[in-house]
């Protein structure tokens, strides 16, 4: 019986639900912290890891904020313009830069509110090694399922200019 037309059919439901679930709360989330803040959530993400690693590079940020460096880049490109973040070249190897929260950076984040990826990094943390693995081997899954495995992985509402179209 679990696995008749009914069952899979709730099943597609309730896979559903919580997918709209999290993207209905990353937009929320984003809009809120745009009002509040005037950056997206991405970009206060990733203010917030640097802030939490002072003079860390790119690559770094992009560990830390499990993405890719071009798309950190692009945020990071965002933040420096905002006057958030300063680049630094580094002293030791002038090939890498050095990024550091700026006294407005400290000011957003003073006030800042959690964003809903920091709640959902932190609620997949709280999971089992097990379970981890099982999510993301589902999202995979579904992802090749529904041919959108190849698709650029941006951050939340961070657009890269490429798939914007535009040059800005």
């Amino acid at each position: 019986m679990a696995d008749s037309p009914t069952a899979r059919g709730a099943d597609a439901a309730r896979a559903m639900d919580a997918l709209r679930r999290i993207v209905r709360a990353l937009r929320v989330g984003n809009s809120e912290i745009e009002r509040a803040i005037g950056v997206s959530s991405a970009q206060l993400f990733a203010l917030r890891q640097i802030a939490r690693r002072s003079g860390q590079s790119l690559s770094d940020l992009a560990a830390s904020t499990l993405t890719t460096q071009s798309s950190i880049s692009e945020v990071v490109g965002r933040l420096v313009q905002r006057g958030l973040v300063t680049r630094k070249v580094s002293g030791d190897d002038r090939r890498r830069s050095r990024l550091e929260v700026t006294a407005g950076g400290r000011a957003a984040l003073a006030n800042a509110p959690e964003t809903a990826q920091e709640r959902l990094l932190a609620a997949y943390a709280s999971l089992s090694p097990r379970k981890q693995r099982q999510i993301a081997t589902g999202l995979d899954e579904l992802l090749a399922a529904a041919g959108l495995e190849t698709l650029e992985p941006t951050m939340f509402f961070e657009e890269s200019r490429d798939s914007r179209g535009t040059a800005g």
